[in-house]
């Protein structure tokens, strides 16, 4: 993924193409809009991420009128100013809290990290204290890591810019930059007493959101740090493999969300068919659900916290929902928003909000989040791996 509070999205690829930019990488992944057309009858790409310490609390507000944003942009346009810029205003008064407006580069480079691949230097940013921006994670073989960036890093500047104040989307645009590999970017790094400026050099870079591994009594632990293309077949295959009465912990933690289309495969790992979220666009109600064929008897344990979001919620919410895990952490982002692209006159995309996600009991998740079944601090996966044991899921 890539850098910052960074991004993914909940969009069918090919049938939504593009999909929300909370800029990519940090461990909250950003999101970004998409281009092109969008069939009315898919779910539209959600923004899977926002940044820390954004509003929980719902609003009910009118969908903004995408025929009128189109006008301003226009208008701006005839004027001999900045449609994008037009857009952008008009979003912001609208109040809608998701609602962004992306150029086609930014466009692009969300479909590549949906891909699994993004430019950046390969670190992820977050709020820790006040106004600070700390590096919550490096990822190894980066540009940041070889150069000896750790967690725990402050990030001062970038490029001479201060950085405290900032929103996380912002601090990642600047990492990213122009997107180009090879392009270099400064970073202001305060670690301790130390402090240092260091140049890296941006990067294309791959990632890895599936991590499966055995735990020493026999139980299967398999992370999920964001729903990218091919995520959920990689999950179902991962439990099909699994040792014969093994329990799984699915360590949802931090997975900032991606395709709805990928949540729904992984969730088809552990359901025989069946419902995993409802949704609304613009007043019709439509459905997302499970593949049949899920092995609905091994125990399982879901490990969630506040960075677990959008399609990564819609997951928790049907396993929880249909009984099919025990969820343990703390409260869910809250982060349930249906959106769906506009392109605008001067080729730039607007992501507007259209509606919103429901679990198959009816729970609205925007706003709100999922609240476990088994509430856990910093000890939550000891005690997860204790429940799990608990269900049979030990060796």
């Amino acid at each position: 993924m890539p850098d910052g509070t960074d991004l993914l999205c909940t969009r069918p690829r090919g049938v939504l193409r593009g999909a929300v930019l909370t800029l990519v990488f940090t461990g909250v992944l950003a999101t970004a809009a998409a281009t092109g057309s969008l069939p009315r009858q898919e779910p539209a790409a959600e923004r899977a991420g926002a940044p820390p310490g954004a509003e929980r609390e719902p609003r009910d507000r009118a969908p903004v009128d995408s025929a009128a944003l189109n006008r301003a942009a226009a208008a701006a346009m005839a004027d001999g100013k900045s449609g994008k810029k037009a857009a952008e205003e008009f979003v912001s008064r609208s109040g809608d809290r998701w609602g962004a407006v992306y150029d086609k580069r930014e466009y692009e480079e969300f479909e590549q990290a949906l891909d699994g691949a993004y430019t950046g230097v390969g670190l992820s940013a977050g709020r820790s204290g006040g106004d600070r921006v700390r590096v919550t994670r490096v990822q190894a073989g980066g540009p940041a890591a070889r150069a000896g960036l750790r967690a725990g890093d402050r990030l001062v500047s970038v490029d001479g810019r201060p950085v405290d104040g900032l929103s996380v989307s912002e601090v990642v645009a600047l990492l990213r930059g122009d997107g180009v590999p090879g392009s270099s970017v400064a970073l202001r790094v305060e670690r301790g007493r130390a402090a240092w400026t260091q140049t890296l050099r941006r990067a294309r870079l791959a990632t890895d959101p599936v991590t499966v591994r055995r735990l020493d009594d026999g139980a299967v632990l398999i992370r999920v740090e964001a729903f990218t293309k091919g995520v959920g077949t990689r999950v179902r295959d991962a439990v099909r493999k699994a040792p014969a009465g093994a329990g799984v912990l699915l360590d949802l933690r931090g997975n900032s969300g991606g395709l709805v289309a990928e949540a729904a495969t992984a969730a088809s790992a552990f359901l025989d068919g069946g419902l995993v979220a409802t949704y609304d666009v613009e007043g019709e109600e439509r459905a997302v659900y499970a593949e049949g064929g899920g092995d609905t008897d091994r125990p399982l344990v879901a490990l969630v916290d506040g960075g677990t979001m959008s399609a990564a919620e819609l997951l928790t919410g049907a396993l929880q929902d249909r009984g099919r895990a025990v969820t343990v952490g703390s409260r869910t982002f809250g982060k349930g928003a249906v959106q769906m692209p506009s392109t605008l006159p001067d080729g730039s995309v607007a992501e507007l909000t259209v509606g919103h996600y429901r679990t198959p009991a009816g729970h609205t998740v925007d706003g709100r989040g999922i609240t476990p079944d088994l509430p856990a601090g910093e000890r939550a996966e000891e005690r997860a791996r204790t429940v799990l044991s608990g269900l049979g899921g030990g060796s």
